[in-house]
């Protein structure tokens, strides 16, 4: 489940990817796929994932615990083929982040 509270130390990976027209399904399947994988790692927490409704963005919403778990995720990820197919499939602009602040 995410966790999107400031100062708990937690790393959000945010990677805006840019598809082709109709290319949005394809990657949404391959990085549940690459997520479903990660449920292991130790200290990742969750995936979220987003479809822009005028179809040309997918976004990742990542979350570790902290900065090492979220490299032994990313280091996971590369050996496991991941960040190669979905080069294949959008163009990524990832990021990393902590929470600054949370209004509810």
């Amino acid at each position: 489940m995410p966790i999107i509270r400031a100062d708990t130390g937690g790393i959000t990976q945010i990677n805006v990817f840019t598809v082709p027209e109709g290319g949005q399904q394809a990657l949404i399947d391959l990085l549940r796929e690459a997520a479903m994988s990660c449920r292991g790692i130790p200290g990742w927490i969750s995936a979220s994932l987003h479809r822009s409704l005028d179809g040309t963005r997918v976004v990742n919403y990542a979350q570790a615990q902290d900065q090492a778990a979220m490299q032994r995720v990313f280091e996971h990820l590369r050996s496991n083929g991941f960040l190669d197919r979905n080069r294949a499939l959008g163009q990524a602009h990832p990021g990393l982040y902590e929470v600054a602040l949370t209004v509810e």
